[in-house]
């Protein structure tokens, strides 16, 4: 491909004069995959193909819209559903009968909860949900393990001196704005060390209002630590909430837990419930849930009709085609690909992940500028790529061996460039890639 900067650079550069921080979502930031370079912006995608504003065109290897279409880009049949909804209104005076529909099955879908709320957004529903236990419990400290959000109840972490949450998934997150007297109430543990989380837990399970994690992100759970926290959260009677925002509708239908044989006692739902559409979801058992009658949790666009026909479609999608059989068979092609291209050029990489959120890094001093230099010359071959890949269902064998192909030549070169002497930062044609939250100029 003949490649240069183009039509999206030059909109990202006037939306960066009047956007702080350029973007919506740090994780769509260009300066996130490849700076003064990447299309930024798309004008049509289907599938798992998108084409930018300039009409060049790409496959998605990457993070499918941040991992919230696991049915694919443009789904015909998930948006004639929306669409429909539409043009029976969008909005009314009165709610739409889809809202209780839907209800319905994520209760189906898990039988341990008793009460569904609704939200537009990830981060949203999990702050919605750390309401309810505090409503609940009428305590308010919480421990938590993994990535949950934008909201002030979980950056509060960041208001000691240290970055607490830098091991959850993005380090740099200021607390700026946040009130300080949330100091003290969040306490990070991290996945698999069991002994870490005791250790908090008896030091304020009195005052505990919840214990939250992702149940399931890089790592399987070892020597039993979800049963071990389930069952100290249990004797103790501190609500467990499972964060499924991300693990959730990639193992199966519904949330990871399902597979992992823990229920919790609250858990939240996003992007692959939806397949892009903004909705949101929290269920839990039915007494905890009742604590939303008693906390003010109201907004008009809560009750928006698309998203919900949208959803409910998307699920039905899923469970017909047996979607996280796919996503799983991919993420482990995809993976054994990586693997094996790595050992064939002799390059050290390090790979992660469950299977349908599959990802790599370089085991070297400075992985930046080889992730960086991997999503250059993959985006002149026509690949909207970086060091992960969410799969869908629109990720097909033939397109996954044809992507390992060109990350090959890649991986071809960056042997030739180290066996020669040849630094990798010279061959970038740009800035080196960002790895977290940090002010834009």
């Amino acid at each position: 491909m003949d490649f240069n900067c183009g039509a999206g650079q030059d909109l990202y550069i006037e939306a960066k004069k009047i956007i702080p921080g350029g973007t919506q979502l740090l994780s769509k930031r260009p300066e996130m995959f490849l700076p003064e370079q990447w299309p930024s912006y798309y004008k049509k995608a289907k599938g798992c193909e998108v084409w930018d504003l300039d009409d060049r065109h790409y496959y998605d290897v990457s993070y499918m819209g941040i991992g919230a279409c696991v049915n694919g880009y443009a789904n015909d049949i998930v948006d004639e559903a929306a669409i429909e909804a539409a043009r029976n209104g969008v909005m009314c005076t009165l709610n739409a009968p889809e809202e209780v529909y839907l209800a319905e099955k994520l209760l189906e879908l898990h039988p341990w909860a008793g009460g569904v709320r609704f939200a537009k957004a990830g981060g949203e529903i999990v702050s919605l949900a750390i309401r309810l236990a505090r409503a609940y419990t009428q305590k308010d400290k919480i421990l938590f393990c993994g990535y949950h959000g934008w909201h002030d109840w979980y950056l509060a972490a960041n208001l000691s001196e240290k970055d607490e949450l830098k091991d959850h998934h993005i380090p740099g997150l200021k607390p700026a704005g946040v009130p300080k007297g949330l100091a003290g109430t969040m306490f990070p543990f991290h996945y698999n060390n069991y002994d870490e989380f005791l250790d908090l837990f008896q030091q304020c399970k009195h005052e505990l209002a919840a214990v939250i994690m992702e149940p399931i992100r890089n790592d399987w759970p070892k020597d039993g630590f979800l049963e071990k926290i389930r069952e100290a959260t249990s004797k103790a009677n501190v609500p467990l909430i499972f964060d499924e925002i991300s693990a959730g509708f990639r193992l199966c239908p519904g949330g990871s837990h399902k597979v992992l044989g823990i229920n919790p006692d609250i858990a939240t739902f996003a992007k692959g419930m939806t397949n892009g559409y903004p909705l949101s979801a929290v269920i839990g058992r039915k007494d905890i849930m009742d604590a939303a009658q008693d906390t003010f949790i109201s907004s008009t666009f809560f009750t928006e009709r698309v998203a919900f026909a949208a959803t409910l479609k998307n699920i039905e999608l899923y469970e017909q085609n047996k979607v996280w059989e796919h996503q799983i068979n991919i993420g482990r092609l995809v993976k054994e690909g990586w693997e094996d291209l790595a050992n064939f050029y002799g390059l050290k990489i390090s790979i992660g992940g469950i299977d349908p959120l599959a990802h790599f890094s370089f085991v070297v001093e400075n992985p930046l500028i080889y992730k960086t230099y991997i999503t250059q010359e993959l985006l002149k071959k026509g690949y909207l790529s970086a060091n992960a890949l969410y799969a869908s269902i629109s990720h097909t064998p033939e397109i996954i061996n044809k992507y390992l192909n060109q990350l090959g030549e890649v991986f071809a070169k960056i042997d030739y460039f180290q066996k020669h002497g040849v630094s990798l930062s010279e061959k970038l044609e740009g800035s080196v890639c960002h790895s977290g939250f940090g002010r834009l100029l």
